[in-house]
């Protein structure tokens, strides 16, 4: 099965990057792409309301694109039980041509694996006819591993026990030799069959596939002697019932194995230490499949569209190692690299809602009145109701178009949704901080930058302190030199920025003033992109 294109947006999505990925996803499925929309992170308050009130699932969680055990691979169709024979491990190694083979229990769990060394160890082991006693070897096993049929004796999984005897002499001289409750393979003759019996050994097996006469029947189920015959010769045979030792004897118990997972990158680790052919996959104790050694080099990349950013650091962890194969945006460049050219749509608009709108204009794709919805709450979020200054006439218009093909006024949608993205006392300052949070590289320093879009800031600001130092554990935490939280009053067109960090003396630099007690009041100033970043950046240089 292929794996799936995933649209996804940045770290801490905000509504723009959720409802682009939702509706860049169904115009790529429309044109024939098996997309899936995802995102980075929780759905803030603002989000939750524009899906719920259109009636819109959440896009898929996608927490990492690290590969995992699952992504490489590939099912456990060849296993053996533990009661299996070493002549039937063999058969499934040589029919399917694998070295390794996993040993599974009746119940699916996985017991342990065997491979071609026990194998071979096993033999070297035991260059002599063994005893059985300690090898676990059931009159079924050597049923099957014969192909006999047992002619005396009633216990197919009663155990064997006892050393193995050709009698290949006179009956006079096996009788001195052959101890009792050992197992006797011989060919078509009765006087030694019968002697054998005599010595009470456990188990006759008649060679060449000669029959039984009466006389030693009556005396083996006197003695209580099992009589098995085979086709096989007596050499054949004799080589054969070494092979009816079961697996469970042999194999490996104390498996390496991984769960589905694992990362591929810490896998490597152990392979490397361990240095087996084959490692079992198991889910809840259960084979689920296998890894192979010398196939697990290169996995394949999850393929990924970046909507709405483009800079590593905002991106999904493990973006380093997923296929980026487009990117769709309305931010500055920021320095990602891929491996080979792709497709880019990238303009200076408020909203990647404003692009993505307008690209199923371009490629003949209607917009579903759904679909239109949650773009136009996309621009009305990103552009904070039009009185942002990345607000374009391209936005406007397309906002229009938005909700005419949706129904919904302007005005009052865009009020009640930024109403419902703040609620006083609904979020901790922690998830304040982390609800619509970007992270930059600006010169030196690290700076993370959350910006919260409300109708009355005096509840967040009234509670600076506690922001601060949620801010300040933050900055320790992910080694940020400085964290902002902008708190952008929509009605005043005014944004106050509480800060925190080892650089503050950033902030009277870029704006000029330092505000008092961590906090700086800027008018007019409501987009972090364009009015927040773009200063900062200046006062590195």
């Amino acid at each position: 099965m292929a794996k799936p294109l995933y649209v996804i947006g940045h770290r801490n999505p905000d509504t723009d990057s959720i409802c682009s990925a939702i509706a860049y996803a169904y115009l790529k499925k429309a044109l024939g792409e098996e997309a899936v929309a995802a995102r980075a992170g929780k759905i803030n308050a603002e989000t939750k309301f524009v899906l719920d009130h259109f009636g819109v699932d959440a896009p898929l969680l996608v927490a990492d694109l690290h590969p995992r055990a699952e992504d490489v691979m590939h099912p456990a169709t060849v296993s053996v039980e533990p009661g299996d024979t070493l002549h039937e491990l063999g058969a499934v190694m040589k029919r399917h041509g694998v070295k390794s083979v996993p040993v599974v229990a009746e119940d699916g769990r996985l017991a342990g694996i065997v491979s071609v060394g026990d194998l071979a160890k096993r033999y070297i082991e035991e260059l002599e006819m063994q005893d059985l006693k300690e090898a676990g070897v059931t009159f079924a096993g050597v049923l099957r591993v014969l192909d006999g049929g047992l002619v005396v004796g009633d216990s197919p999984e009663r155990e064997v026990a006892g050393k193995v005897w050709i009698g290949a002499a006179k009956a006079e001289t096996m009788v001195k030799v052959i101890q009792p409750g050992g197992v006797v393979l011989v060919g078509n003759r009765e006087e030694a069959q019968l002697a054998c019996i005599g010595r009470q050994i456990s188990c006759l097996i008649i060679t060449g596939g000669a029959g039984v006469s009466p006389a030693v029947r009556d005396a083996a189920s006197h003695s209580g002697v099992a009589v098995i015959v085979t086709p096989y010769d007596t050499y054949t045979a004799a080589r054969l019932i070494n092979q009816s030792v079961p697996v469970r004897m042999v194999m490996q118990r104390d498996v390496v194995s991984f769960s589905p997972r694992d990362l591929v990158a810490e896998i490597k680790n152990v392979i490397v230490r361990t240095k087996h052919r084959n490692y079992p996959v198991v889910d809840q104790g259960k084979l689920v499949g296998l890894l192979d050694r010398d196939r697990l080099i290169v996995p394949e990349r999850e393929k990924v569209i970046l909507v709405d950013h483009n800079e590593r650091s905002q991106a999904v962890e493990g973006i380093e190692e997923a296929n980026i194969v487009e990117i769709i945006d309305h931010h500055r460049l920021g320095g990602l690299e891929t491996g080979e050219p792709i497709f880019i749509r990238h303009e200076p608009v408020g909203s990647t809602a404003t692009i993505v709108a307008n690209m199923f204009g371009h490629r003949g794709v209607e917009i579903p009145a759904t679909i239109a919805g949650l773009l136009l709450a996309a621009v009305l979020s990103d552009t904070v109701l039009f009185r942002s200054p990345t607000a374009t006439v391209k936005d406007r218009d397309t906002a229009r178009r938005l909700a005419d093909a949706t129904g919904v006024d302007i005005d009052s949608f865009g009020q009640a949704m930024f109403k419902a993205g703040w609620a006083p006392g609904s979020l901790s300052p922690g998830e304040i901080i982390a609800s619509d949070l970007k992270e930059f590289q600006i010169g030196e320093y690290r700076v993370a930058i959350a910006q919260l879009s409300v109708m009355d800031p005096d509840a967040l600001l009234a509670a600076k302190e506690k922001l601060q130092v949620a801010m300040e554990a933050l900055g320790q935490k992910e080694d940020y030199d400085l964290v902002i939280l902008m708190v952008t009053d929509i009605l005043r067109e005014t944004s106050h920025l509480i800060y925190a960090g080892q650089a503050t003396a950033l902030i009277p630099t870029a704006f000029g003033k330092a505000g008092e007690g961590g906090v700086l009041s800027l008018p007019g100033v409501m987009s972090r992109k364009k009015q927040v970043v773009p200063p900062l950046v200046e006062a590195t240089r």
